[in-house]
């Protein structure tokens, strides 16, 4: 198959990605899907190999979709046009148990199986133990409490099997949002089954077949001549999540062993070297622990490679079974499986990447659950009707890499931005609660060379008479910062409080679920990102827009970036120069003092 043909086809598949995520966005009911567009919709061949998503997050497609079709065809070795398949299990190949999965089998008239199409979206509600997709502090799956789907046939012959919807309706807090997002789901696999029927009728499956071969050949050697530009070397970097319920009192420690090959164009990660699964809901499933390495794999190369299983080649992984970073053994619970510790994975790679040489890997992103990023609960008083959904205001998180400064609206390393801030103005209309404040944290980025996001600050509450609600978070970053790489600064620290409705000041734990009554607000400081390189390197006009718009104080860009400023704003270079030369000598002390 010649060059043209690769990428016309190639597009063609990421456009029926593309019709798949456009109706799930359209017409999902909850603001999680409509508005935050926590969803991915992907492209497996017969043989379960990942061919393309678009728009997708990493964490949903990079890993995962592969090991749950290889479940279902386990549980289901017999398949017919118009079945359709539910998986959210964590031992099964699912992220965790909030992202249901439809896959369903791409059949010929001939009742040839040729592709799969799978639609995953994060559920506003699963029937946990409390309303909250996010169970730090359980100890099992079964305190856990959410419904799981192993491998289940849902429809067949195009129809909804109705035992299983029933079954969903009774348990799920909010049944009609749930059956909107489940309408939704399926409205997307089934424009993915049209359009790819009809590309087999206009293209050919022997052409199709040809071109995912072809697909797979090719992304291989870009995969590997990429890795050929990155120098050689076995680093392994330790990081550390702060300590959570269940988790040792000085914070869990990951550590992360990655071995390039510029050579043979191969990257090795071993994950073995880690704790046993822990008895909370921080556990990762394999395919978070997958999907994880190869964020920060594809963070830290030629952004051009496509992502799929031919690239997918050049990368060995060692995990094992029962560990907190690998394959979990049923009944941990693995309710955190796709932030927090995969946060952290991701974060070690990136680092691993900027530890071979100046210019790869970036710095440490910030953690996705924040109060900002929490979910929230209660009854509406304006209808009556409970109300539960994950919301998205501000927050930033992205750690700086080796060209630009940190993204100000990733929210987390594994959704790469695609994860949309909410519209306050809808918020405010959906739910009975008001955002008082939402603005950048003033001194609160990793400083360097290129600058990690600031952190933001968000403040909202329960809004209306005798409104309360419930906001459930777990806000990793609050003990051990987003880290910087190469002389690079550490991100300020998360917090979060309580206002009361006298305006008192309540600090609260890292990982809670707080009842606010009325007139009460809760306060977000998300986690920024780490900085990459030398902070008196960045330059001037940089520090200076900074600094104008107040994101930076004149202190905070003397102390750190050597930069002084006059009382109008304009540089001294003289003091500047001086000052940034101190800071040389400094840091070659302390970096000397840490290499003896």
């Amino acid at each position: 198959m010649n060059g043209a043909e690769l990428a016309i086809i190639s597009s063609k598949f990421q456009g029926v990605c593309q019709q798949m995520a456009n109706t799930l966005m359209r017409t999902g009911r909850s603001g999680v899907l409509n508005t935050a567009h926590d969803f991915s919709c992907c492209i497996l061949d017969a043989n379960n190999s990942f061919i393309t998503a678009d728009e997708s997050l990493p964490v949903h497609v990079l890993a995962g979709p592969d090991l749950m079709a290889k479940n279902i065809d386990k549980f289901h070795p017999i398949k017919k046009r118009g079945d359709a398949f539910l998986i959210n299990s964590p031992y099964h190949g699912g992220s965790h148990a909030a992202d249901h999965t439809i896959i369903v089998p791409i059949i010929d008239d001939k009742g040839v199986h040729h592709f799969s199409v799978c639609a995953k979206a994060h559920q506003a509600d699963i029937g946990n133990s409390k309303p909250t997709t996010y169970m730090a502090d359980v100890e099992d799956v079964f305190e856990e409490g959410a419904l799981l789907f192993p491998g289940t046939k849902i429809q067949e012959n195009y129809s909804d099997i109705q035992d299983i919807i029933r079954m969903c309706e009774i348990r799920f807090r909010a049944p009609e949002q749930w059956k909107g997002d489940y309408l939704a789901m399926i409205g997307a696999v089934r424009i993915g089954e049209r359009e790819l029927l009809n590309m087999g009728s206009e293209i050919g499956w022997k052409n199709l077949s040809q071109f995912v071969t072809s697909w797979f050949d090719y992304s291989e050697k870009r995969m590997r001549a990429a890795i050929k530009k990155i120098p050689s070397g076995n680093v392994t970097i330790t990081t550390k999540h702060d300590p959570f319920p269940n988790l040792p009192k000085e914070g869990l420690k990951i550590k992360v062993n990655v071995d390039i090959d510029n050579v043979s164009g191969l990257i090795k990660v071993d994950l073995r070297d880690n704790p046993d699964n822990i008895p909370c809901g921080l556990n990762l499933t394999e395919a978070t622990t997958r999907s994880g390495v190869m964020t920060g794999i594809f963070n830290s190369i030629d952004h051009t490679v496509p992502p799929n299983s031919g690239s997918f080649r050049c990368v060995e992984m060692k995990l094992r079974k029962g560990c907190i970073v690998g394959i979990p053994e049923h009944p941990y619970s693995c309710s955190l499986a796709t932030s927090n510790i995969c946060d952290r994975l991701e974060n070690a790679v990136v680092q691993a990447f900027a530890k071979m040489g100046e210019g790869y890997g970036m710095a440490e992103c910030g953690s996705l659950l924040p109060p900002a990023t929490g979910v929230i609960s209660g009854q509406d008083p304006r209808n009556n009707k409970f109300f539960v959904n994950e919301i998205f205001l501000f927050h930033t998180a992205a750690g700086a890499a080796p060209e630009t400064d940190g993204w100000l609206t990733l929210t987390g390393m594994g959704s790469a931005g695609l994860c949309l801030l909410d519209s306050v103005e809808l918020d405010e209309l959906r739910f009975p609660m008001k955002v008082y404040k939402q603005e950048i944290y003033m001194n609160s980025e990793g400083a360097g060379r290129r600058r990690g996001a600031p952190a933001a600050y968000v403040e909202f509450g329960p809004f209306g008479k005798g409104s309360n609600m419930k906001v459930a978070y777990a806000s990793d970053g609050t003990h051990f910062p987003a880290a910087g790489v190469r002389g690079g600064g550490n991100a300020s620290k998360a917090q979060q409080y309580k206002i009361d409705k006298f305006g008192k000041k309540i600090n609260l734990p890292i990982v809670h679920e707080v009842e606010l009554l009325e007139n009460e607000r809760i306060v977000s400081i998300t986690q920024p990102g780490g900085g990459y390189g030398p902070p008196y390197e960045r330059e001037l006009p940089r520090v200076q827009k900074d600094f104008v718009e107040r994101w930076i104080t004149k202190k905070r860009a003397f102390d750190v970036y050597g930069v002084k400023f006059t009382s109008e704003g304009e540089i001294n270079l003289k003091e500047t120069l001086i000052k940034r030369k101190l800071l040389q000598k400094l840091l070659k002390k302390l970096l000397k003092k840490k290499n003896n």
